[in-house]
């Protein structure tokens, strides 16, 4: 009988057996060892080196160590092979045995030695290990070596051997690829505001001209990237591809600045010990984080550490102490902001030279006058874009504790970024709802240039009839990030992941009854983002632990994520570019109407002057062109 998990299985192997064609190209038949680690503490026998490799032609598993002993002692030793959370092979046998002799084994020496095994797997349990083991990047599979002493069976060393096929998404490639991006973003976005003739302030009932924009895309990287903080088992290769983006959540890893983080927290009450980064996690903790505690030749991590998920994962394995996660990006924060202040300073001082030097565009005289409007403008919109991503390492901090300087840090700031959006939230609505009382609507929010250079950060690119939509947005930002870090932590994994789904969900219901862009590719972009996170979302429910999808179920649908992501990605840049173009060569029609509209009533206030009736005051032009003919008279 066909259950669902089995009709699952095969819809995700064929959907990615052409991807794994296109991604891995042509895939060998080798595991060989990627990493390894102690899975026992206080052992009699420590390894110092192996090397394993698994041949799937010749189904023969290799064991080559080298390690030391307290003493001279006769063992047993078991061999167990993990495929995808599932035992396929398990052997125990006794190294003095003619038929199983390992020379090194025979007895275990006091000090230095080096053994080497061959064992072969039944080709029954080697059918177990699945064809995608050696396709698919960072695959599931580990072999476990334990030594126990002959005389009364008590364990004296283990090993676990984690195999790779050679293939993982764990590129750094990947991480420039999305910082080039973000930065082509932001070029194109002040390319094209300087061809609408943006004062560096933005003009009335002017929107952003391409999309996806600077902040989308930043956005959709952050998305990414907090993907991979849910508290879920990821299969492996997901949890390396999220981890490429980590640097949209300002979860930088900086050596020197990570120094002096450990040695502020040290001061303010944070332990920074070797049994500190010890407890963070098994195996995904950096030798980077073994170099900051001036340690050498330190012994791997015990296995017997219960393995972090959620955040805390996330954090470690960007390469960070998880105390470090809130000091980190609030100095990333820090640096980000007084470089905007630093470039928009530097940006008008060649204004001013320029103007001292020559002739000065017309389009850039408001940005000259307006250069402490513009850099508030510009750090509240960060303030505004990113502020979901402060909450969830807020909270982090407030739950992780430690050093109590970060904590109130964290307070504060929380505090004072809260307090700033909700102070324009509210101003915003004072004026709308005081223009919408006078006037019948919320236009002059877009048609006084005063409340735009003041407001518009928040609604520039929402239509007039939905220039509330901001409210909504934030509230979604705070809500899944709350979620998100509220109920990170083991044993949260389902209500964190069902709950953030249906917040999701609630946004792209909005987004697509509302549309509240002012032009229709923003809102085909924004719907198209929020679609996709809706089914991001869902698919991350066959990592939930009591949902109990198999490992292997769990891995191909990993590798279909990170496909199509990417692909997802490409299209974003793609369609950044063409709308990038397109803006620049095209008139913004948000700016043409309002220079339209300018003219008239320029026009109709000329009129209105009685003594603009005097033909003295027409030109000897005007005068051969004949009567000027009244407003209202005129085409518009």
């Amino acid at each position: 009988m066909l259950t669902l998990s089995f009709l699952l299985r095969r819809v995700l192997f064929t959907l990615v057996a052409i991807q794994i064609f296109f991604y891995t190209g042509s895939a060998g038949d080798t595991l060989k060892l990627s990493q390894f680690s102690d899975c026992q503490s206080d052992a009699d026998i420590i390894v110092d080196r192996i090397n394993t490799e698994y041949d799937a032609t010749t189904r023969q598993i290799i064991f080559d160590i080298a390690g030391r002993s307290k003493k001279v002692q006769n063992v047993t030793a078991s061999l167990k092979v993990e495929a995808y959370g599932k035992d396929v092979y398990t052997k125990s046998f006794n190294p003095c045995d003619a038929t199983t002799f390992v020379a090194g084994l025979c007895p275990v020496p006091t000090g230095e030695f080096a053994a080497k095994s061959t064992e072969t797997i039944p080709a029954e349990q080697a059918s177990q290990i699945p064809p995608i083991a050696f396709s698919i990047p960072d695959i599931a599979l580990q072999a476990t070596l334990s030594l126990k002493r002959l005389e009364d069976g008590k364990n004296v060393g283990c090993v676990v051997a984690d195999l790779s096929n050679g293939k993982s998404v764990n590129s750094k490639a990947i991480s420039y690829i999305a910082g080039g991006v973000a930065a082509a973003a932001l070029l194109i976005g002040a390319a094209t505001s300087l061809a609408g003739g943006g004062s560096g302030s933005g003009e009335p009932g002017e929107s952003p001209g391409a999309s996806p924009s600077f902040y989308q895309m930043m956005g959709w990287f952050g998305s990414l990237a907090t993907s991979g903080m849910l508290s879920i088992n990821y299969a492996p290769l997901y949890v390396e591809f999220t981890t490429r983006f980590s640097f949209s959540t300002g979860l930088i890893s900086i050596p020197p600045m990570q120094r002096a983080i450990d040695n502020m927290r040290s001061k303010t009450g944070g332990a920074v010990t070797l049994d500190n980064i010890k407890n963070s996690t098994k195996s995904i903790v950096s030798r980077e984080l073994f170099e900051r505690a001036n340690t050498t030749q330190t012994p791997l991590l015990d296995q017997n550490v219960t393995q972090a998920l959620g955040i805390q994962k996330y954090v470690e394995k960007s390469g960070i102490v998880q105390e470090n996660a809130f000091m980190t990006v609030f100095l990333v924060a820090t640096i980000v902001i007084l470089a905007i202040v630093v470039a928009i300073l530097f940006f008008k001082v060649i204004l001013e030279t320029w103007a001292l030097c020559g002739s000065f565009p017309k389009s850039l005289t408001g940005f000259r006058k307006r250069y402490w409007r513009t850099a508030f403008r510009t750090n509240v919109t960060l303030i505004k874009e990113f502020y979901g991503n402060w909450v969830v390492f807020c909270i982090f901090q407030f739950r992780t504790g430690g050093s109590w300087a970060a904590t109130l840090l964290a307070a504060v700031t929380l505090a004072l970024f809260s307090g700033i959006l909700l102070f324009f939230i509210v101003k915003i609505i004072q004026t709308a709802r005081k223009h919408i009382k006078s006037e019948g609507s919320a236009a002059g929010l877009f048609e006084n240039k005063e409340l735009w250079l003041k407001y518009s950060m928040f609604y520039d690119v929402y239509s007039k009839k939905s220039w509330w939509f901001f409210g909504p947005v934030i509230l979604y930002n705070l809500v899944k990030s709350a979620l998100l870090a509220g109920l990170n932590g083991r044993g949260h994994g389902f209500a964190q992941t069902v709950s953030i789904i249906v917040v999701e969900a609630i946004m792209l219901v909005l987004y697509i009854f509302i549309r509240p862009c002012e032009r229709r590719r923003f809102n085909i972009v924004n719907i198209s983002i929020q679609f996709v996170r809706v089914l991001q979302m869902a698919a991350l429910l066959v990592f939930v632990q009591e949902l109990k999808v198999e490992r292997s179920t769990q891995t191909v649908m990993g590798f279909a994520l990170v496909i199509v992501t990417s692909v997802f990605t490409g299209l974003l840049v793609l369609l950044m570019v063409i709308n990038g173009f397109y803006t620049c060569c095209k008139d913004n029609p948000h700016r043409k109407r309002r220079k339209e509209a300018e003219k008239l009533k320029r026009e109709s206030e000329f009129f209105l002057d009685p003594k603009n009736n005097d033909t003295s005051y027409r030109t000897e032009e005007t005068m051969e062109q004949g009567p000027i003919k009244p407003y209202r008279d005129r085409d518009l």
